[in-house]
């Protein structure tokens, strides 16, 4: 039996764009290699920064993510991912030059999941940075405009350490502020039954939040395992093959 080639690196079907950054990243965090219990590959997008792509205008640099995206892509990847949520801006034009799936932002799952829950209840997103997530970004992701949000902003430390590359983190602060902006977020919205994490920084503290609000989480680690059994299906023994059935 011949078995065809043509990539360079085999085995790690999932390419993860990463921020340039210094901030340290525990397991749990997109970032750290020990979170995903497949290999992927990591491409560094020079220049780009939680700062610059939060704040600011990240379609400025969408050249930058394609050319480090088709790196990936020649490296042997067969799907590309982000990490971070406000480059939903990105979805199309990665999607439309790569020529392989892109998952551009944990975004994208929101209108899956409003599927998912019972009559009368919605989806509530925390972000890093609610004062800077637009409808633009949320259009991207095919979220509905009225989907309640709540951001870090006024916290410990998340948002300021993350946004602001900060070399340590007080990464209890940080578990503390995603606890108080769930239940805010869930305070307010009293209809919202589930929880979509915007940051791939946040999912280290994803169990508290379910412990606290009692509500189902999703973040960039349960879409890029969805996004990889696609990519990568596992084969099962005892198939149609096996001699045994």
């Amino acid at each position: 039996m011949t078995t065809r080639g043509g990539k360079t690196v085999y085995g790690a079907s999932v390419g993860i764009l990463m921020l340039e950054t210094q901030f340290p990243r525990i397991p749990g965090d997109i970032g750290n290699a020990l979170t995903w219990p497949f290999p992927v590959h990591f491409r560094v997008v020079r220049g780009a920064t939680p700062d610059n792509i939060v704040r600011g205008a990240p379609l400025d640099r969408v050249q930058d993510f394609i050319a480090a995206a088709q790196d990936l892509v020649a490296m042997g990847c067969d799907g590309i991912t982000t990490n971070c949520g406000f480059l939903s801006l990105l979805q199309g034009d990665m999607a439309a030059a790569l020529g392989v799936p892109v998952a551009t932002s944990s975004l994208m799952q929101v209108p899956l999941v409003e599927r998912l829950l019972p009559p009368g209840k919605r989806v509530g997103i925390l972000t890093v940075s609610a004062g800077t997530l637009s409808p633009e970004h949320l259009k991207a992701a095919g979220v509905a405009l009225d989907t309640p949000v709540m951001g870090t902003e006024n916290g410990r430390a998340f948002t300021r350490d993350i946004l602001g590359d900060a070399p340590e983190i007080d990464f209890e602060a940080c578990r503390l502020d995603l606890l108080d902006a769930a239940t805010e977020l869930t305070d307010k919205h009293p209809d919202v039954g589930g929880i979509v994490l915007e940051c791939t920084n946040m999912v280290p503290y994803a169990a508290d939040i379910r412990a606290a609000t009692g509500l189902p989480v999703w973040s960039i680690y349960s879409f890029v395992s969805w996004f990889q059994a696609g990519l990568m299906p596992r084969r099962f023994s005892g198939g149609i093959d096996d001699p045994r059935w």
